[in-house]
């Protein structure tokens, strides 16, 4: 049996695990990514700190390495570029890394981590095209073609999110219009209520979900689970909020499917949980904005791996797939 760490760094929370080779994760730990004292060398300093608290728990299992994966990790390079949400900078995790372990550490970006942990222990075992999509606060994708994961000349290939689906439409963090992260997301779906409630200002159910998303004066994300029951409940507004996401994210399928050709899509991530109340418009979105002969030839398919856990099994699977 072989055993490494896996570390799946989110803008809240930093999951860490012993992991073997089989998927079983034996330990697992989670801290903050951001305390009272957000900097660089606090934040490594906490982290190498649970993985030492994580082997030493767990004697006669050495690990053969270390796998991250990070918002912006930059898969050649070693890189942490400025991830947003994070307040860590740029770092060279494998230099800051040897202050406190003798392990050898792997990295690469979090989407791209959860296509290993889904090719290697979930529903891509047996693809060797396919698109992982994690659907949470943005978009994120890890692409895997001809059996590789697709990482690109500079190490950051993949990034679905900012497919342009609309060049006037709404604005996103990265500075261009239009982004599917910016329709297909928590803060996408957020925007649509915004834009809804606009037009409709006294609907319930808009304003029950602004309502929930507020706090102290700021709106956050909307409750997933509200709006999922009122789609159960057969609620028209739900149902128009579900189809004009599953539209955006159908239009931006089907751009990478005609340059991809995947066998599938798979989703994983909050807003996946979902399910066919979006995955079935944005099917019948993808399929007829595909040229014909690509047409309900491409499966759309949920994880197949745990909730909050494929990060966690890619990152350590960058060190099996290492060695």
């Amino acid at each position: 049996m072989k055993y490494a760490i896996g570390i799946d760094i989110g803008g809240t929370n930093t999951v860490l695990g012993l992991v073997d080779n089989q998927g079983v994760i034996l330990g697992r730990d989670t801290m903050l990514t951001k305390d009272e004292s957000p900097s660089q060398d606090d934040y490594f300093k906490r982290l190498f700190h649970k993985v030492s608290e994580l082997t030493e728990s767990h004697p006669g299992t050495k690990p053969m390495g270390i796998g991250i994966g990070a918002p912006n990790g930059n898969h050649y390079s070693g890189m942490i570029l400025d991830p947003p949400n994070l307040d860590l900078g740029n770092v060279h995790v494998p230099t800051i890394a040897m202050e406190y372990t003798r392990l050898s550490v792997v990295l690469t970006n979090d989407a791209n981590a959860a296509a290993l942990g889904e090719k290697m222990f979930g529903r891509a075992r047996n693809m060797d095209d396919f698109v992982l999509i994690t659907l949470g606060t943005g978009l994120g994708s890890g692409v895997f073609t001809n059996g590789q994961l697709l990482v690109g000349h500079g190490g950051f290939a993949g990034e679905m999110g900012h497919i342009i689906i609309d060049p006037k439409g709404r604005e996103c963090s990265c500075g261009k219009r239009g982004c599917l992260e910016m329709y297909a997301s928590a803060k996408g779906i957020t925007e649509t209520v915004i834009d809804f409630q606009k037009q409709f200002p006294d609907d319930p159910l808009l304003n029950t979900l602004i309502y929930g998303a507020s706090e102290n004066g700021q709106l956050g994300h909307i409750d997933g689970r509200v709006l999922d029951t009122a789609f159960d409940e057969n609620n028209e507004t739900a149902h128009n909020i579900y189809n004009y996401t599953a539209e955006k994210l159908g239009q931006g399928l089907a751009q990478a499917a005609t340059l991809l050709e995947p066998e599938a899509f798979i989703f994983y991530g909050g807003i996946a949980k979902a399910g066919n109340r979006m995955l079935d418009g944005a099917k019948k979105a993808m399929n007829d904005n595909l040229m014909s002969f690509q047409q309900e030839k491409i499966e759309l398919l949920l994880s197949g791996l745990p909730a909050g856990d494929a990060g966690l099994l890619g990152a350590a699977s960058l060190v099996f797939n290492s060695q």
